[in-house]
């Protein structure tokens, strides 16, 4: 950090405890104000706790775009938007002049070259390799392996250790440790088992909770700031680095299985096959391995939370899921459980239907970085810079009335179904194929065997992070249910 920024950011803080306050005694509203020198920042950093919140009302308020305003030394201009016109013309039609750009490489460096930070080639490679991977015949059978041993070997035993005691379970907390397991599996080919009755502490696994949480702050506070924190080693850049470290120790020794078929051995391979440099191998596949684990555990367990979330607060939604559960899986004569394969999956179409409405609702990636390689007028009408900041919130596309109607904030499966009885397509709303499979396999099986009840006074809202967790957990009181 130079000497000469000092003054500067001394000056700046003061400025925004005044405007901080002064904002407390004026009228409340929605658009920030643009202060001089310091922008729109005080509004920002007054509402970081309820971030996605309060984008989804500014963002609402002035028709689905909005150009943030930063102060005047601290490149923090950026646009703003969750218009599906505009959201479809950066990630569809123009996408070859959207990369992430060099600010978002930034603000996620502990991804290094993984799938998360790529662009252009890097990011075609990644995309073709994996899609080479779970195209293969193999693929479906080794993901059915996983998740039925993990199920049956921790997830039941774990939920029937807390219904015999009569506790209260924490199902993020679970989420977290299933799919943290089954993407180790299938990335590293090692189970660390983090899932069991003792529920142990696994520096890793935890470490993506304080990862993403950092990666946030760094998005609402200027780049001097959190660059002076990393400097010092203070704050969340301390904890960030922590993470960091618990990322490196657990993935490094792993990123070598010989095994013939996971994740990590097909990038191995495709890397091989390109002659890159060999030096720089391990770290290519630390990097690859973390991203891919960030995306297997965070985005599924996050559409998890949110989905027993909804289903406890709206029950006659989960009668139908049970319902459709008996019928379409043959379970209603016998009331015998047994596992299911991608192919039966297919037939549970309302708790499809249920999936994608927590995923609308609640999107796992809340939001995310994009920037123009040469000037572009959005379909909005409005004109963007070379390598302008933009923030695509797909938060607020879900709360928008124009997008959804009126009923936008109610959980309802149905509008996901087509009058034929199948899934609607909405593009918008893309899921791998092999995740969807997943949660209606972690989802059925507890929806079948319990009762689900929320914990009285247990408050449940997003955390202000990059992935839309529930910042105290999901707090349930589990009943077996009397076949």
């Amino acid at each position: 950090m130079a000497i000469f920024e000092c003054p500067q950011i001394i000056l700046f803080i003061l400025i925004i405890i005044v405007l901080f306050w002064r904002n407390k005694i004026r009228k409340k509203s929605s658009l920030p104000t643009n202060w001089p020198l310091v922008g729109m920042l005080p509004a920002l950093l007054e509402n970081c706790h309820r971030f996605h919140a309060y984008s989804a009302e500014v963002l609402n308020e002035c028709g689905g775009t909005f150009e943030f305003k930063g102060p005047w030394f601290c490149n923090m201009n950026m646009l703003g938007t969750g218009d599906p016109a505009n959201i479809d013309h950066i990630f569809s039609r123009n996408f070859s002049n959207y990369p992430k750009g060099p600010e978002f490489r930034k603000i996620f460096e502990i991804f290094g070259d993984g799938i998360l930070n790529a662009d252009f080639e890097l990011w075609e490679f990644h995309r073709r390799t994996a899609s080479s991977f779970m195209s293969d015949v193999k693929f479906y059978g080794l993901l059915e392996r996983a998740v039925w041993h993990k199920v049956k070997a921790g997830l039941l035993p774990v939920l029937d250790y807390f219904w015999e005691q009569g506790i209260d379970a924490d199902l993020q907390d679970i989420f977290h440790r299933f799919t943290f397991d089954n993407i180790c599996k299938l990335v590293l080919d090692y189970d660390p088992c983090s899932l069991c009755i003792d529920l142990p502490y696994i520096p890793c696994e935890k470490a993506f909770n304080e990862a993403l949480e950092a990666i946030f702050h760094r998005h609402v506070l200027p780049e001097s700031i959190w660059q002076l924190q990393k400097w010092l080693q203070i704050g969340k850049e301390k904890k960030l680095t922590e993470a960091w470290k618990a990322f490196d120790e657990f993935i490094y020794p792993r990123i070598t299985s010989n095994d013939d078929f996971s994740f990590s051995t097909a990038f191995r391979k495709a890397y091989e096959s390109k002659n890159w440099s060999s030096s720089n191998s391990r770290d290519f596949m630390r990097d690859n391995a973390l991203s891919l684990m960030l995306a297997g555990r965070d985005t599924t367990s996050t559409c998890l939370t949110w989905l027993f979330w909804l289903i406890a607060r709206n029950p006659s939604t989960e009668i139908k899921i049970r319902e459709e559960v008996e019928n379409d899986l043959h379970l209603k004569k016998d009331k015998k459980w047994r596992f299911f394969n991608v192919e039966e999956s297919r037939k549970l179409i309302y708790l499809h239907g249920a999936l994608c409405e927590s995923l609308r609702l609640f999107p796992p990636v809340a939001l995310e970085h994009k920037s123009p390689l040469k000037p572009d007028i959005l379909p909005s009408g409005n004109f963007l810079q070379q390598n302008t900041k933009i923030i695509v919130s797909f938060y607020s596309v879900g709360r928008m009335e124009k997008v959804w109607g009126e009923d936008c904030l109610k959980f309802m499966p149905e509008r996901w179904i087509s009058p034929s009885g199948g899934i609607k397509h909405v593009p918008s709303y893309k899921f791998p194929r092999w995740l969807f499979f997943q949660m209606k396999m972690v989802a059925a099986t507890i929806i079948y065997h319990y009762n689900i009840q929320l914990v009285e006074g247990h408050a449940v809202s997003p955390r202000d992070s990059v992935i839309l967790q529930a910042k105290q957990g999901l707090r349930v009181k589990l009943s077996k249910r009397n076949f």
